[in-house]
């Protein structure tokens, strides 16, 4: 296991969809692991690291706001898309007015979060063509090992505030802004009214992608304990397809 970092993410609004709503947007109650890893990755992604969350901190009380919002009800079809690549032309345009929906929403506001994560190195052979300055053992050939390159880069750009694309919390319009910190000399506090445990249910820890063609959903029995969400190892038998 790597170094851990502390991320301190912040946003005016947050939702993070329960699955099991067909219809309308319904946050869960604090942030779930797979929205974690995606801001971490948004700062340093490479084919080479996977990201693990191992602990989500909920700094502020958990506010509740009934938002109705205009969506788009349908996307590009992949056939139209497939065409255009084919061809060199097709019809790649959607019209907003005719598949505007309006639907409502219960979301997340004012929301704080520390997020505490840690990468490792991929044992896989087919990033290596990826990285032709790593051996087979996804090590530097050079003097620095790739360990120590990438913790480097992230925290050279976790600092400066540096990323790939804008960090969200759950949906893209909800931005959230970021900072590196140190959990030792900035200790987070347990607002009054998380003290205590509270059963938050089944979440959705992430999807598991070993068959690209068919991601499966993986669910975890999630507690917020003191304010603070313990994240069970992707393989461990706390998470459950």
């Amino acid at each position: 296991m790597t170094k851990q970092y502390c991320l301190e993410v912040t946003g005016d609004f947050a939702c993070f969809t329960r699955p099991e709503m067909k219809v309308e947007r319904v946050s869960y109650d604090v942030m779930t692991p797979s929205a974690a890893r995606a801001i971490f990755e948004a700062i340093l992604w490479k084919p080479a690291i996977r990201w693990n969350v191992h602990k989500i901190e909920v700094l502020s009380p958990i506010r509740w706001i009934n938002l109705r919002r205009n969506e788009v009800g349908q996307v590009i079809s992949t056939r139209n898309v497939q065409t255009a690549m084919n061809q060199g032309a097709g019809n790649l345009a959607l019209n907003i007015e005719d598949e505007r929906q309006q639907r409502a929403g219960l979301f997340l506001r004012d929301v704080i979060y520390r997020l505490h994560a840690s990468f490792e190195l991929q044992d896989d052979s087919r990033h290596t063509h990826r990285f032709p300055h790593l051996n087979a053992n996804g090590d530097d050939d050079g003097s620095e090992n790739s360990v120590i390159k990438f913790q480097r880069m992230f925290e050279r750009r976790a600092s400066k505030g540096q990323c790939f694309n804008q960090p969200y919390l759950g949906c893209r319009e909800f931005s959230a802004d970021f900072r590196l910190v140190d959990p030792i000399s900035e200790p987070s506090q347990c607002h009054a009214e998380l003290h205590g445990r509270r059963e938050l249910g089944w979440m959705l820890y992430d999807l598991d992608y070993r068959d690209p063609a068919n991601p499966s959903p993986l669910f975890f029995q999630a507690e917020l304990i003191d304010g603070v969400v313990n994240v069970p190892d992707w393989n461990s038998g706390e998470v459950r397809g």
